[in-house]
């Protein structure tokens, strides 16, 4: 990725990271490592353990990226996981082979996300 790519990615999260539900908003490359975006100013991580987030990034980068069922399925548009103390919902950008990961308050709306993913990244491949 180019430094204005990265710039637009951090421009990007900046722009969720204003949504009040919103804790976290990163750009995560195929290895898993954070490129642009972070942690909300103020947030601690309910992780508390950046060994266990780094293992999750890596997680969720290999599992988003993953094609095998694309022909016969479609590809992936997000994935999500409610957890008790958090929302988590990974977006692909296959041309790029990167993903967005969004970290949000347990009361969050998974497609009202969704929507909002949508219009900030509408011009991101």
């Amino acid at each position: 990725m180019t430094d204005s790519t990265d710039s637009l990615y951090d421009k990007k999260c900046d722009q969720l990271l204003a949504e009040s539900e919103i804790r976290f908003a990163g750009i995560v490359d195929k290895g898993g490592k954070l490129v642009a975006g972070g942690f909300k100013q103020g947030i601690t991580p309910h992780e508390g353990d950046e060994t266990r987030l780094q293992s999750f990034l890596e997680f969720v980068s290999k599992a988003t990226i993953r094609t095998e069922y694309d022909e016969s399925l479609g590809p992936i548009n997000y994935l999500a996981a409610r957890r008790d103390k958090a929302v988590l919902v990974s977006f692909p950008f296959p041309i790029t082979q990167v993903l967005l990961l969004i970290s949000a308050e347990p009361s969050a709306n998974i497609e009202n996300l969704a929507k909002k993913v949508v219009e900030i990244f509408t011009d991101v491949k």
